[in-house]
């Protein structure tokens, strides 16, 4: 199915059409998890964050208007629950090592430097939102979500350079910290 045929879909949903939010909702699962797998190197983390995103889309669809396309609209989301899913796995883990016994430090020889370098970023992300929020959803959107950056600052209501000079900026700020090692 075309983009154009999710953003007809969506429209109908906005609406209250059922049926096509129950056609709209299988139709994107599929892209919405691999997009979430993108932030999250666990892929049970990933789903949860998928299930989560489609959730969010179920009760907000009477709220998408069309004034952005659908994708940029779902893209959005789908960056906030996977960085929100991001959050809990940490706080959770942070409120379970005080109630269980330590566990074994993962061998480096077989985690994923991959699944490593997406934690790292998304530290990075986490710092970045506590010092620059404002820099944090252009450089997501682009570099994550893969988002044009017509879309972009049409979605943040911004101007298309504005978006260039955050995306440079935060991208300048997140090489430091993961340079640093942190």
């Amino acid at each position: 199915m075309r983009d154009d045929e999710h953003e007809t879909l969506a429209l109908r949903a906005a609406t209250g059409d059922q049926d096509a939010l129950h056609e709209l909702l299988g139709l994107i699962r599929p892209g919405v998890l691999r997009r979430c797998a993108r932030f999250l190197p666990c892929f049970q983390d990933a789903e949860e964050a998928c299930q989560d995103v489609l959730l969010q889309v179920a009760r907000g669809i009477t709220g998408f208007e069309g004034r952005s396309r659908f994708s940029t609209w779902l893209h959005v989301i789908i960056a906030n629950s996977s960085r929100q899913t991001y959050r809990a796995l940490k706080r959770r883990a942070v409120e379970q090592a005080h109630s269980e016994p330590p566990i074994e430090v993962p061998d480096p020889r077989t985690t994923s430097v991959i699944a490593g370098s997406r934690l790292d970023l998304l530290d990075a992300l986490e710092r970045l939102e506590s010092r620059r929020a404002e820099l944090v959803a252009p450089v997501v959107l682009r570099d994550i979500c893969q988002l044009e950056y017509r879309e972009i600052a049409e979605h943040l209501g911004i101007p298309e350079g504005t978006v260039k000079s955050r995306i440079h900026q935060a991208r300048g700020e997140v090489r430091e910290y993961l340079a640093a090692g942190h």
